[in-house]
């Protein structure tokens, strides 16, 4: 990874762990919650959004975990408010394939520093536990959404 994309991957995942946005928000009246863990390190978070008319209009989450899982958790929340329920599913896939499929970026905005992850393939369930979190509660699904 050229050190200008390192630099910035870094600062990005430094600056969502310490500062978290939507950390330990739970939207009122949250309509759609899920649960994620992933066993290989013991991150663990909840995903609560509220959806009204096929829009996520708030959503946030808690739990504890690494700087990066922390990181990509608080990224997808900037990312996914405001957006409609087939734009969310949407944006899951590209950085999915991004991380797990050596994708492109494409044009994910800010998500695309999350493209450094995939120089540490052991951290890479870190960085997507949020978003299948996320698919979990946009589904309503019961139980506890696992990266195993």
């Amino acid at each position: 990874m050229m050190t200008d994309l390192r630099s910035l991957y870094e600062e990005v995942i430094l600056d969502h762990n310490r500062n978290p946005r939507n950390f330990q928000h739970a939207p009122p009246a949250a309509n759609h919650v899920a649960h994620g863990y992933n066993p290989l390190c013991g991150d663990e978070l909840s995903v609560s959004l509220r959806l009204e008319n096929g829009i996520v209009t708030d959503i946030g989450f808690d739990g504890a975990g690494c700087a990066i899982a922390t990181a990509s958790a608080s990224l997808m929340t900037e990312s996914i408010k405001g957006k409609t329920v087939e734009e969310a599913k949407a944006l899951f896939e590209s950085v999915h394939e991004m991380l797990t499929q050596q994708g492109s970026a494409g044009d994910l905005g800010k998500l695309q520093v999350l493209v450094g992850v995939r120089e540490y393939p052991a951290r890479v369930k870190c960085a997507t536990l949020a978003w299948h979190t996320l698919q979990a509660a946009l589904r309503k699904e019961q139980g506890t959404v696992s990266t195993e």
